[in-house]
């Protein structure tokens, strides 16, 4: 089983931007980071700059959101998840991809909301 691995330039982290193995793209978790710094005020604007990283990391990988079959969202607070299920649809087209959510009491740099995907180059 031969690894490829994905880099990713929007994180300083000692991490893959994604690893693909048989023809699976593992995204690693995205966050609303814009220029080294987190951005966004509302749950809205976090999921369009985390989305938009996702899409760049895809990008490198030679796939879109349309590849993704396996989302996790990590939230510092799942008051926000009625607010995000509003948009979220905006993203993902039928079918969508299968779904978690989980509460957290901390993500990275202090960050509210962390996604991570996966993606079939076969679909």
């Amino acid at each position: 089983m031969k690894k490829v691995y994905i880099p990713s330039d929007t994180t300083n982290a000692p991490l893959s931007g994604a690893v693909e193995i048989n023809g699976l793209v593992y995204v690693s978790g995205q966050i609303h980071i814009k220029d080294g710094k987190l951005e966004g005020t509302t749950i809205e604007e976090k999921l369009e700059i985390t989305i938009q990283n996702i899409k760049n990391v895809l990008k490198e990988a030679g796939l879109t959101l349309e590849n993704v079959i396996r989302v996790q969202l990590y939230l510092t607070d799942l008051t926000q998840l009625p607010a995000l299920n509003k948009v979220y649809p905006n993203y993902f087209s039928h079918p969508l991809p299968a779904r978690t959510a989980i509460g957290v009491t901390a993500l990275p740099l202090g960050a509210n909301l962390e996604i991570d995907v996966i993606a079939s180059r076969n679909n």
